[in-house]
This record gives structure tokens, C-alpha cells and sequence, in this order.
């Protein structure tokens, strides 16, 4: 046990606590040098928990594979326990605090007998912004570690920061025996703390992540007046120099890394675009001085879906996954390289796959369906700074101003390419009743069409109809508010083949949504917003004939009537938390179908 490096006596009280429910054999205090990196590494290539790849075509690099039950957030097991059950809101699972302390302890006793409990200083956001929150999490996992050193500001830099008297959020993980009927993700917004044990996948396990980052930071933004929300953060450089930046959400899966890392298309270039990289997945945001909306990226890091990166659909993913990545439930090669579905890459002729077994391309189950090598929510873990086009303003203390906030998802028929609410409150009802057919990073069946308001819907750490009304008044509070808008990227023909293109080719849409944030071009009033007119979307050197795009920008008001229909069930089950404007909204839409 190495002595506790702290003067916080409610941080050296809680970690002597949880060691003496845990029983580990040792107490590692992370430093976050690299000789504790180097040493951690070597420890964890001698059990097995990871493998060292390639060196020298992959240097810095690393595999795991976690257990077959355990290969994303397990949605159904993570619990929200507030001491009234209203608190938690009809959306999430919820748990009495006393209920929830009494059962996880049981699971946790004992739960690192032999093994280290490694205790992890870490900060979300640059250390010392106003911005930034201090988690400490105890974890018997040397992957958590390595993963929250990549993904969090982690070690003595925090503990001083932290102090005799700071705050910080109480963050226990134990992979204990991985049992699924004994798993268990638990937050506790009224004590700040987070408690995961018995998986080992990074959703469940990274608890600076989408635990602090979301579930947590959304319930004392509420409190605090700011904003936690499962957003990517970009900026549109113009020749002058000129910097925009955007928020978007989408559902896991469904492209936040590739527009994050976004390059300009062919026909664009000529205009001389540069986008910038602030975040792929979370953005706290808050109204600073001057009135607007200004966000950070609270991470350091990066924890993407692997299967379908490529030079087309990211080129700069694929150029930072080059070194100092680690790798989790992809195909491992015999030369120890690595290997995807969708890769660059011809897939090798015999592999592991992602349980660990032989795998060769073209094997089929006995269904005939064809075995996967890489797990559909494969990841890799990277360092922010080593993307291509990660902005210069990653680590600014007071983050970027918000110039357009986008909503999206995928749904095959309904939404159009893009349209701009009528208002911030028309605008927080676009984002409510947002839909999306679900991914592989999710728990369920495929394809299912599932209401995910602001794609916050597994991580709002309170009621939604309260997180409705946070976005409401959030809004009076700004001088100078972004406008919201709506994408759908994912829009299909008769065939189910892809109307649009997507990737590269979205800057087109992003560019005709900083137009209408700066008053320089009109747009079609439609019942459900504004549309661009389709010669002022810039289609040069893209292969869209004019119907095309007229069917991308259609408006079905007989599909949209349906849709109406099915947003009511989801927004009635909030009863009286539900904000009228959202009902108003959702009433004035349906007058002007009529």
C-alpha cells in the first residue's frame, strides 16, 4: 500500500472505508507518470488482462477482450436511486438509496480479495476550470486505469487541485466475478456517488465517463444552472480565420465520431473549410458573461465504435489509431495487429476474433448468418491530442461559444435531411421528441425505433420532464441563444439504399445551417420548420440529381400525422413534470399538419 498522497481527510476516510468492504491485498494511489504507466502495462501483460500488440506497426498500442456478457451498457442494470421515485422520472430504473447501498454492499464485500484496489484522482475538464468536476474512482481493473489515463485528466495535478476541503464524486468499481445476474451500475445524485460492479466494459466501468459526465453532471447542472448533454462539439473555420462551432446528438452509433473528425469534401475544398475537433461525445455547457452558450468537452479521450472506420467514412480516425490506442474486442491477427469489419484493410486469412476464438472471413453460424470477427461495439480508447484535427481550444478553460445546437438520429422515412426549429421552445420540442432506430451500443433488438430525446435518454441522471424544463429556462437565461435544428443523415429509398451520401458530404448541410445562424439566407416554411431552398445547399461536384435532393427535403405531412401519433404515449408518461410548452408544441405541429 503506498501512503495515501492526500490531506483530504473525507477522500483518505472513504477510500480506508471501501478498502475495508472490498478487501483488496494492496492500495495503488495513481500519480499519472510514466513509469507507473510502463509498470502498470507490464503488470497487465504478465495475467493476461491485456495483450501487447505490434510494437513496431503499432506502437504504444494494446488489446482486451472483455467477457462474452459484457460487450456494452447494460441499460436495464444501471439504476438512478433517489430518495422519491418522481426524482428519477418514469425513464430510468430507480432504486431506494438504502436499498441500493444494502444489496451493492453484499456484491462488493470481499469483491477484490487479491487483487489491488487502484485509486484514481481525476478531473472532467482542464484541471481548475470552472467548468470541471473531481471524481476519484477505486477499481481493481488495471484497464480501467490505463483507459481513464487516457480519457480523463488523472493523478497528483487533481489531488492538489482537490485540496484539504474539495468536492469530488465517490466512484466504486469492482469487476468482482463478472457475473451478469450480479451486475449492477448504481448513481446516487443526492451523494455524488457512482457505484458499477461486475462488468468490465467501458460504459459501465469508466465512471468519469458516461456515470460522472452525464448521469451524474446532468442532475448538478440542474441544480448548479448549466447543461451536461451527450453531444460531439465541432468548429467550421472559414479562410479568414473566422471559427464557428456546433453541438450536435445523436444515439450512440449513429456517426457523432465521424462528424466530430469531419474532413471537407472534394467539391467543398475550394472554399477553404478547416473543421475542428472539440469533442465526439459530451459537452457541458454554460451561459457565460456575454449571454451565449459556451461549451467544453469535459474528456481527453476518445471511446469509439472500431467496426466501420475507414480512410472514407473517418480519415482522421484512422491516422490517431496508429499508436498509443487501445483496442477492445476486435479481431487480433497472428502478427498481433488488429482488424475490423469495414477496415481499410483486406481481412487476414486466419484471426482470433473478439471471444477469442478462430476465426477466418466467410464463416458462417449455424444459421448460416456470417460470424463477426470484431464485436459490433468493438472500441478503441485514444488520446484526444493525437486526432489529426483536434482543436487548439480542447484545453480552454472557458471552452467555445455555440453557435447552432443539431438533433438527429436515424430513421429510414420521416425526418428530412435538415430543418431548423422555429424557436428555442419549438426547438427543445424537437429535441424531446427525438427517434432513432437502435444500434449495436445498445441493449435490445436492432432496428427497434425507440424515443431518445436529445439522445439523453439512457443518461439524464433525473426525471426528463424536469430535464425539459432545465432546457426551457436555460433558454430565458440566454441574450443570445443558438438556433436548434434537426438532421437525418440516414434517409432510404425503396430499396432501403441510402438517399444521401453522408460523411465528408454533411459539411454541406453544416454550412447551410451557419448561413441560417448568421441571417444570410431565407429558407421554406413547412409545418414542422424551415427547409433550405435546394439551390442554396452547395452541391458542387456531388452526384445528386434535383429530385433526389427534393425527396431528401420532402415533407410527408400523412408520415408526420403518424409520427405525431406516436410521440403522444411517450410524452404523456411524464404526467405532470412535462412541461405544457412541450404539449403546446406538440399541438400547434399537429394544427399546422391540418
Amino acid at each position: 500500500m503506498n501512503e495515501a498522497p492526500t490531506k483530504n481527510k473525507e477522500l483518505k476516510k472513504w477510500v480506508a472505508d471501501m478498502a475495508r468492504l472490498c478487501k483488496p491485498d494492496r492500495i495503488v494511489w495513481i500519480t499519472g507518470t510514466e513509469e507507473e504507466k510502463r509498470a502498470l502495462e507490464h503488470e497487465a501483460f504478465k495475467t493476461g488482462e491485456l495483450i501487447e500488440l505490434d510494437q513496431k506497426k503499432l506502437p504504444g498500442c494494446m488489446y482486451h477482450r472483455t467477457a462474452e456478457n459484457d460487450v456494452a451498457r447494460t441499460e436495464h442494470l444501471t439504476y438512478i436511486c433517489t430518495s422519491k421515485k418522481e426524482d428519477a422520472g418514469p425513464t430510468n430504473n430507480w432504486m431506494k438509496p438504502a436499498e441500493a447501498y444494502k444489496t451493492a454492499k453484499k456484491l462488493f464485500d470481499g469483491s477484490m480479495a487479491a487483487r489491488a484496489m487502484y485509486v484514481i484522482p481525476f478531473s472532467m475538464g482542464p484541471v481548475g476550470s470552472p467548468f470541471s468536476k473531481i471524481g476519484v474512482e477505486l477499481t481493481d481493473s488495471i484497464y480501467v486505469v490505463l483507459n481513464m489515463r487516457i480519457m480523463t485528466h488523472i493523478g497528483t495535478p487533481v489531488l492538489e487541485k482537490l485540496g484539504t476541503e474539495g468536492d469530488f464524486t465517490e466512484c466504486l468499481h469492482s469487476k468482482a466475478d463478472l457475473d451478469v445476474t450480479k451486475r449492477m451500475i448504481l448513481h446516487f445524485p443526492e451523494d455524488n456517488a457512482i457505484w458499477s460492479i461486475g462488468s468490465g466494459y467501458g460504459g459501465n466501468v469508466l465512471l468519469g465517463k458516461k456515470c460522472l459526465a452525464l448521469r451524474i453532471a446532468s442532475y448538478l447542472g440542474k441544480k448548479e444552472g448549466w447543461m451536461a448533454e451527450h453531444m460531439l462539439i465541432l468548429g467550421i473555420e472559414e479562410p479568414d480565420g473566422h471559427i464557428e462551432y456546433i453541438a450536435a446528438a445523436f444515439p450512440s452509433a449513429c456517426g457523432k465520431t465521424n462528424l466530430a473528425m469531419l474532413i471537407p469534401p472534394e467539391g467543398l475544398k475550394r472554399k477553404g473549410y478547416r473543421v475542428w475537433t472539440v469533442g465526439d461525445d459530451i459537452a457541458w455547457m454554460r451561459i457565460d458573461s456575454d449571454g451565449a452558450l459556451w461549451a467544453i468537452n469535459p474528456e481527453s479521450g476518445f471511446f469509439g465504435v472500431v467496426p466501420g472506420t475507414n480512410s472514407k467514412s473517418n480519415p482522421n480516425a484512422v491516422q490517431m489509431l496508429k499508436r498509443n490506442t487501445i483496442f477492445t474486442n476486435v479481431v487480433l491477427t497472428p502478427e498481433d495487429t488488429v482488424w475490423w469489419e469495414g477496415s481499410d484493410d483486406p481481412p487476414p486469412k486466419e484471426a482470433l476474433d473478439w471471444r477469442g476464438r478462430p476465426w477466418r472471413p466467410g464463416m458462417v453460424d449455424d444459421k448460416g448468418k456470417p460470424v463477426l470477427g470484431a464485436h459490433p461495439n468493438s472500441r478503441f480508447t485514444v488520446p484526444a491530442s493525437q486526432c489529426p484535427s483536434i482543436s487548439f481550444r480542447l484545453e480552454h478553460h472557458h471552452g467555445v461559444p455555440i453557435s447552432a445546437i443539431i438533433f438527429g438520429g436515424r430513421r429510414a422515412h420521416v425526418a428530412p435531411l435538415v430543418y431548423e426549429s422555429f424557436s428555442w421552445q419549438h426547438g427543445v420540442y424537437v429535441g424531446s421528441t427525438m427517434a432513432s432506430e437502435r444500434t449495436a451500443a445498445q441493449y435490445g433488438e436492432l432496428g427497434e425505433v425507440r424515443r431518445d430525446p436529445m439522445a439523453m435518454l439512457p443518461f439524464c441522471g433525473y426525471n426528463m420532464g424536469d430535464y425539459f424544463r432545465h432546457w426551457l429556462d436555460m433558454g430565458k437565461r440566454m441574450a443570445k441563444q443558438p438556433k436548434i435544428f434537426n438532421v437525418n443523415w440516414f434517409r432510404v429509398d425503396e430499396n432501403g439504399g441510402f438517399l444521401w451520401p453522408g460523411y465528408s458530404e454533411n459539411l454541406r448541410i453544416l454550412e447551410w445551417i451557419l448561413a441560417r445562424c448568421n441571417n444570410r439566407i431565407d429558407a421554406i416554411r413547412t409545418p414542422i420548420g424551415f427547409i433550405p431552398r435546394p439551390e442554396d445547399l452547395d452541391m458542387t461536384g456531388l452526384n445528386l440529381d434535383r429530385p433526389s435532393l427534393e425527396r431528401l427535403l420532402y415533407v410527408d405531412k400523412e408520415v408526420w400525422k403518424k409520427e405525431l401519433d406516436s410521440q403522444k404515449p411517450f410524452l404523456e408518461q411524464f404526467g405532470a413534470s412535462l412541461p405544457k410548452e412541450i404539449m403546446e408544441e406538440h399541438e400547434a405541429l399537429r394544427h399546422r399538419l391540418a
